[in-house]
């Protein structure tokens, strides 16, 4: 609980990429915003998503879950990445709540490969999603 609240003082303020805050009652339950990446077909878009945390954060991942349409991750369904729940085997528990928005961003623009709760919409559908 100690490392979420200092996590939660850290990202009190929004950046120019992402917001993040927990949720008002709960510790292990966050609500975050990105913006799109800049230069890809996410641009000017912002997504907004929850970050569940298990009991043993940081020792083990968070699952993330978008909740705004986007073209590469699907909606409400846990994503499959390598700082997610889906592969702890590679999660590092040095890594944070702003290290895992930071990830998502970057993730945004690869190729999905058939990963769990990934989509490849055509850049133009993502664009079309990112103006909406």
């Amino acid at each position: 609980v100690k490392r979420l609240m200092r996590e939660a003082f850290e990202l009190k303020d929004p950046t120019e990429e992402y917001c993040a805050h927990p949720v008002d009652d709960n510790l292990f339950e966050w609500h975050f915003t990105v913006q799109g990446p800049s230069g890809t077909e996410f641009e000017g878009g912002l997504y907004h998503g929850r970050i569940l945390l298990p009991t043993e954060y940081p020792m083990k991942p968070p699952n993330i879950i978008l909740l705004t349409p986007n073209g590469r991750f699907e909606v409400q369904k846990k994503i499959c990445l390598s700082i997610s729940g889906h592969h702890p085997e590679t999660w590092q528990p040095s890594w944070s709540i702003r290290t895992a928005l930071l990830a998502l961003i970057a993730f945004m623009p690869t190729p999905a490969n058939g990963t769990i709760g990934a989509i490849d919409y055509t850049p133009e559908e993502r664009q079309k999603l990112a103006r909406k």
